[in-house]
C-alpha cells in the first residue's frame, strides 16, 4: 500500500491491525468502569445499558494517539468492553443466593467461573446464528448499527482527511468527561452529603384505590434511558403508566390498607406481590413464544455451519475474511473445556452442603445439564431480541425467569426422590443450586443478546468474525474479574433486602435488587 493510498476495510487481504494488545489494555481498563458501572445500576434500580456505544467513542479518541489505529481495532475494543458490561447483569439473579441464607459474601472463584463459563457459552452457542440472524437477516440490530456508525464517523482510515474526526473525538472526550464530573458530583451531594433527595414519592386515594406518584433524581437513568433509546423508553412509561395507573390502584382497592402503615408503603407492598409478578409472566411468555419462533433460523445456522465443515479445509481457506468464524475444532475444544470447568463449579456448590458422593456427582450432572440445554435454547432467543430492540432493552429477566422455573422443576424431581426436602437445610440448598443453575444460564443469554449486536457492527465496518468472537470471550474474562469484587464491596456498603453482613445497618439504603429479589421469593 503507497503513502495516501485509501484502504479498503472490506477487502479481504488487509494489513491493518485488528486484534492487538494495546486494544486489550484499553478495554480492560474500560470494562473495569463500565462492569462495575452496570452492576451498580443493576442493583440499585434493575437495569442495565450497553456499553457498546460509549465504549467505541472512547476507543476511537484514546486510539487517535497512536499512529496506525484504524476502525477494525476500535471495534475489537468495543466488542471486547461490550461483552463484559453485558455479563454483569449476573447480578440479576446471583445475590438471591445471599439472600435466601446460602451464601454470605460472593465466593471469588465460584463467581468469577459462573461468569465466564457463561459468557463462553454464550460465545459458543451463537456463532452458528451469524450467518442467519446477522448476514442473511433484516434485523435493525439498532445498538450495533449505531457503534457501527460511530466506529466510521470517527477512526482514523488511511488515505483520508482526519482533520474534522479528530476534532469531533477531542470534543466527545470533553463531553464525557463534563458528563462524569456532574454525575459524580450529584451522587456525592445525594448519596454522600444527603444535600439532594433521591427519590420523592406521594400517594393519594380515589375512592378506595390507592395511587402512587414518585419523582426520582438519578443522572445513571438519565444516562441508560438516552442509550436505550425512543422505543424502550416508550415501553417503560407504558408499563408505568399501566402498573401504577391502573393495576397498582386497581389491586388496592381490593383490600383495606392495614393498621400503621402509610399509603406509600402500602402501594409499593401492592405492586411487589402483584403487579411485578404480572409484569415478570408476560416477559416469561414473551421469551417463551420467541423461543418457538426461533426453531427454524437455529436449524439453518447449525445445518450450514455442518455443511461447510464437511466441504473440507479447503473450502474453509477460500472463504473472505468477513465470512471465517471460529472453526469446529476450536469451538470443540473450548465448549470441552467449558464443560469440564462448569462440572468442576457445580460440584464444589455442591460438596459443600455434605451429601454423599453419589447425590453430589448426581446434583452435579444436573445442574451442568440444565445450564448447557437451556442455555443453548435461550441463545437464540436472545440474539433474536437484541436485534429487535436493543441489548439493552432485551427482556433477559423473562429468561431468568424461564431459567429459574425449570431447574425448580428438575432440582424437586430429582430432590424428592432422595429425601433432601425433609430437612430446612435440604430446602434451602434446593432453592440455592436452582438460583445458582439459573445464574449460569443467564450469563450464556446476555452474552448471547450481546454477541451478535457486537458481530453486526463488525459486518458493517469489515470486520473478522474469528477475531471478534475472541475478543468476545476476552471480555467475559475481564468482565468475570471484576464483578465477583464490586458485588462484594457494593454488598458490605449496603447490604441487601433481607441480606446485611453487619447488624444495624440502615434497610432503607440497601441495594433494591429487584430481579434477585424476585428470583429469591
Amino acid at each position: 500500500m503507497s503513502v495516501g493510498e485509501k484502504v479498503d476495510v472490506m477487502a479481504h487481504d488487509i494489513s491493518l491491525p485488528e486484534l492487538t494488545f494495546r486494544g486489550m489494555f484499553l478495554g480492560m481498563l474500560l470494562t473495569a468502569i463500565f462492569t462495575a458501572s452496570n452492576v451498580y445500576l443493576g442493583l440499585k434500580v434493575g437495569l442495565t445499558f450497553s456499553s457498546s456505544i460509549p465504549a467505541a467513542v472512547i476507543s476511537v479518541a484514546v486510539l487517535r494517539m497512536f499512529k496506525n489505529s484504524n476502525i477494525l481495532e476500535n471495534n475489537m475494543v468495543q466488542t471486547q468492553v461490550s461483552a463484559a458490561g453485558t455479563l454483569s447483569a449476573i447480578i440479576f439473579v446471583i445475590p438471591g443466593l445471599l439472600m435466601c441464607g446460602y451464601w454470605t459474601h460472593f465466593p471469588l472463584w465460584q463467581t468469577f467461573l459462573i461468569c465466564i463459563c457463561g459468557g463462553t457459552l454464550g460465545v459458543i452457542f451463537t456463532i452458528p446464528l451469524r450467518r442467519a440472524m446477522v448476514v442473511h437477516s433484516d434485523l435493525t440490530y439498532p445498538e450495533g448499527r449505531a457503534a457501527a456508525e460511530i466506529l466510521k464517523a470517527g477512526s482514523v482510515v488511511p488515505g483520508e482527511n482526519n482533520k474534522e474526526k479528530v476534532k469531533d473525538d477531542e470534543n466527545g472526550l470533553r463531553e464525557i468527561g463534563f458528563g462524569t464530573g456532574i454525575a459524580a458530583l450529584t451522587g456525592l451531594c445525594s448519596s454522600g452529603f444527603r444535600l439532594l433527595s433521591g427519590e420523592i414519592s406521594w400517594a393519594f386515594m380515589a375512592g378506595k384505590a390507592v395511587f402512587n406518584v414518585t419523582c426520582g433524581l438519578s443522572l445513571a437513568l438519565l444516562g441508560a434511558g438516552y442509550l436505550i433509546g425512543m422505543a424502550g423508553g416508550m415501553a417503560m412509561l407504558i408499563g408505568l403508566i399501566l402498573s401504577w395507573g391502573i393495576i397498582t390502584p386497581y389491586f388496592s382497592s381490593l383490600v383495606h390498607i392495614p393498621a400503621g402503615m402509610s399509603m406509600v408503603d402500602f402501594a409499593y407492598s401492592v405492586w411487589s406481590s402483584k403487579v411485578r409478578l404480572i409484569g415478570t409472566g408476560t416477559i416469561g411468555i414473551a421469551a417463551l413464544w420467541t423461543l418457538l419462533m426461533l426453531l427454524k433460523p437455529v436449524i439453518d445456522g447449525m445445518k450450514e455451519m455442518w455443511e461447510n465443515t464437511k466441504r473440507g479445509g479447503d473450502t474453509a481457506q477460500n472463504l473472505h475474511r468477513m465470512d471465517t468464524d471460529l472453526s469446529p475444532k476450536w469451538m470443540g475444544i473450548i465448549f470441552a473445556i467449558t464443560v469440564v470447568c462448569l462440572f468442576g463449579t457445580f460440584y464444589t456448590f455442591v460438596e459443600a452442603i455434605g451429601f454423599s458422593f453419589g447425590l453430589t456427582v448426581a446434583f452435579t450432572c444436573l445442574g451442568t445439564f440444565l445450564a448447557v440445554l437451556i442455555g443453548f435454547l435461550v441463545a437464540a432467543a436472545c440474539g433474536y431480541m437484541a436485534g429487535l430492540v436493543g441489548s439493552s432493552s432485551s427482556p433477559i429477566s423473562g429468561i431468568g425467569l424461564i431459567g429459574i422455573i425449570i431447574s425448580s422443576l428438575a432440582i424437586l424431581l430429582l430432590g424428592s426422590t432422595q429425601g433432601i426436602f425433609s430437612t430446612p437445610e435440604g430446602n434451602k440448598f434446593a432453592i440455592a443450586f436452582a438460583i445458582f443453575t439459573t445464574s449460569v444460564i443467564l450469563a450464556t443469554a446476555t452474552i448471547s443478546n450481546d454477541n451478535l449486536q457486537d458481530l453486526k457492527t463488525g459486518l458493517l465496518v469489515g470486520a473478522t468474525p474469528w477475531r471478534q468472537q475472541v475478543a468476545l470471550m476476552i471480555g467475559c474474562v475481564f468482565g468475570a474479574c471484576v464483578i465477583a469484587p464490586v458485588l462484594n464491596m457494593l454488598y458490605e456498603a449496603y447490604g441487601f433486602p433481607g441480606a446485611f453482613p453487619r447488624p444495624g445497618m440502615d434497610p432503607s439504603q440497601a441495594m433494591a435488587a429487584p430481579q434477585a429479589t424476585l428470583i429469591e421469593t
